[in-house]
């Protein structure tokens, strides 16, 4: 499952690994409200957003009904054992399978999936932020032995509160990434990607009329 915003389609147009990654799996769904309005622009809506933050409470409510394992993986060190803490609260019953932080590098792969492999975990979600985390999970999709993997970003910041997450006003008419910018000032330089990914959809949505 991969979760695209404006980002992810401006990151595969130049990046063929991860937008074939996209173009592969099972369930795409627009993180970002901006893919809603481009679906909208196109004559192809989307029914509506679904971020990984508002998706792994869903994903862990369904586990604790279900019986289903889940496994935490990604966010620096601690952040996914808050998390998984956070997610317990939520979901009653849940059984966390594991957490671990680890690395997108590739060097330690085989150490992880192991992990992975001894913790009987059906579901794994992996915070390593995009286009490492689609890209990881693409690699090892074959050998990983799990039913479903998800990309989360930074889901596990939001739900262990070492971030904050944009009012629900703001959230509500699409201005979570301006919050997000005041809040980190840094990310100026991948918010370069949304006027760039307006001028794609107004000539995408020109050829289709």
């Amino acid at each position: 499952m991969v979760t695209v915003n404006p980002e992810f389609v401006m990151e595969a147009q130049r990046n063929a690994p991860f937008r074939e990654c996209i173009n592969q799996a099972v369930l795409v769904v627009a993180d970002g409200m901006g893919i809603v309005w481009a679906t909208r622009f196109v004559g192809n809506p989307t029914p509506e957003r679904v971020t990984g933050t508002d998706a792994l409470p869903e994903v862990a409510r369904r586990c604790a009904a279900k019986g289903y394992r889940l496994y935490l993986l990604g966010a620096a060190p601690g952040v996914a054992e808050a998390a998984a803490a956070r997610l317990q609260e939520i979901a009653p019953g849940l059984q966390i399978a594991g957490t671990y932080a680890g690395s997108p590098a590739p060097v330690e792969e085989d150490e992880i999936i192991e992990r992975i492999r001894a913790a009987s975990a059906d579901i794994v979600c992996v915070a390593y932020g995009a286009p490492a985390q689609e890209l990881w999970i693409y690699r090892n999709l074959a050998r990983l032995p799990v039913a479903v993997a998800i990309g989360v970003g930074g889901a596990f910041d939001f739900l262990s509160g070492r971030q904050l997450r944009a009012p629900g006003f703001m959230r509500q008419v699409g201005l979570e990434w301006l919050y997000r910018l005041y809040r980190e000032p840094r990310r100026w330089r991948r918010m370069l990607a949304l006027p760039q990914f307006a001028v794609l959809v107004f000539l995408k949505g020109r050829k289709t009329v």
